[in-house]
């Protein structure tokens, strides 16, 4: 269990680094309540992003933004509503990101940004 914890607490911070390296600001990281954990919040100039970062170290469980079910994305877009409710706007357009991290073995992390993919 301790290696999934950092194997997710790594994913995460490289998700991130690569977010603000796209020029986005990371407004709230690990955000938890009663209900759940939404992973990253990220803002530019247009947009607030719910992120949900998911990060593998192989692909024998499918590619890690496929983790993401329908059911997660519900209990995303919940939370969602608390942190908006919890945080002064003005929040002109938000959207639900996933950001894939793969971690194999001897080679560069390859991280892929799903935007808007629920």
């Amino acid at each position: 269990m301790a290696d999934n914890l950092a194997l997710g607490a790594h994913g995460e911070e490289l998700a991130a680094r690569y977010l603000r390296d796209a020029g986005m600001r990371i407004v709230d990281r690990n955000w938890r309540c009663r209900y759940g954990e939404l992973d990253l919040i990220a803002r530019d100039a247009a947009v607030t992003a719910f992120v949900e970062v998911k990060t593998r170290s192989g692909l024998s469980f499918g590619r890690p933004a496929e983790a993401v079910t329908w059911i997660k994305q519900q209990r995303i877009r919940q939370l969602a509503v608390l942190w908006l409710r919890e945080h002064p706007g003005p929040w002109r357009r938000i959207r639900f990101d996933v950001v894939s991290v793969l971690l194999l073995p001897d080679r560069e992390p390859v991280i892929e940004h799903l935007e808007a993919v629920f």
